[in-house]
């Protein structure tokens, strides 16, 4: 995500009038309900809540404090934010009388607010505290799991999380660090790092991948993503939309993965009697894969990398 959340940390919503067009609010659907799995800043919601007729809701999910305080401040009788991860709307909607939705907007990673406050300590760019937690209020801050961990799993996870090629290297560095002191700083961190890992793509700091390998781990983004996807598409209703935003290969992967299950089926064998109308169906069909336009990219950066991916739900519920 990179919407913002307070005055001094400016945010762009990266992809903001592409995403809500993809979940086709016109028509009859403009009463129906609707998720917005990452509140963020609430741009999406906002907008969302725009085209949206009397009777419908929006319900809302995040796991950042501040973001369920900023979402706090909309007042909208048709909205609703929980203060938890969208891996859970299947049961935090069920508990609330809700067994289908009219669409499902997703928009992965990090927010610019949280990248830009350096208490969070999610970036290295400014000093701050090696927590890198979206909640807040529970889990293990970074400083403490790199404090223990195993040096073999340290390495899995910034070469599987953060695709870093200088995993080992890294791993070893900080293993041999922490001996000496705690790593309790994104300086410290980012310091041992660039002195590990001797080469590096032009106009990239040495840290990104192990930072951002980190922070995936702890915040148990991709298992969330694996769990939220299937909760997804449990949740459509028929001709329901799903719209999907990420901004790493990791993401992407496993998005478009899963929606390519859905969109394939088993084909039987050809010689065998079966009528066409008792042919496997296919349960959902992709309707686009969106960028952001030059325009967008120019006025915000961090666009740069963010792939939409929209798929929509077909056939009956079972």
């Amino acid at each position: 995500m990179t919407t913002s959340a307070m005055p001094e940390h400016q945010h762009r919503t990266v992809l903001l009038d592409e995403a809500v067009d993809a979940l086709n609010l016109a028509g009859a659907r403009a009463g129906g309900i609707y998720i917005d799995g990452t509140f963020g800043r609430g741009g999406h919601s906002r907008l969302i809540l725009s085209r949206l007729g009397e009777g419908a809701r929006l319900y809302a999910f995040d796991k950042d404090p501040q973001a369920i305080a900023t979402a706090q401040q909309i007042n909208d009788p048709r909205f609703e934010i929980v203060h938890d991860s969208f891996a859970t709307m299947r049961e935090a909607l069920h508990a609330r009388g809700v067994t289908q939705v009219d669409g499902i907007l997703l928009d992965l990673g990090i927010s610019s607010p949280q990248v830009d406050d350096a208490t969070r300590g999610f970036s290295f760019r400014n000093d701050g505290p090696l927590d890198m937690r979206m909640d807040t209020t529970r889990g293990m801050p970074a400083s403490e799991w790199l404090a223990t961990v195993p040096e073999q799993q340290l390495e899995k996870v910034i070469r599987e999380y953060g695709e870093e090629r200088f995993a080992f290297q890294i791993a070893k560095a900080i293993a041999a660090s922490r001996a000496v002191q705690p790593i309790s700083s994104t300086r410290q961190l980012a310091g041992i790092v660039a002195g590990a890992v001797k080469t590096r793509e032009k106009g990239k700091d040495p840290a990104t991948r192990t930072f951002q390998a980190i922070r995936i781990f702890i915040n148990q983004e991709l298992e969330d993503l694996e769990a939220g996807l299937e909760a997804a598409y449990a949740m459509l209703a028929p001709g329901a939309r799903m719209a999907i935003i990420s901004f790493h290969s990791l993401e992407d992967r496993m998005v478009k993965q899963f929606l390519a299950s859905k969109v394939k089926v088993a084909q039987p064998d050809r010689r065998l009697p079966i009528r066409a109308a008792d042919l496997p169906q296919p349960e959902m069909k992709l309707i686009a894969k969106i960028k952001p336009s030059d325009a967008e990219v120019e006025a915000n950066p961090r666009a740069r990398s963010a792939v939409m991916r929209v798929a929509e739900r077909l056939g009956a519920r079972q």
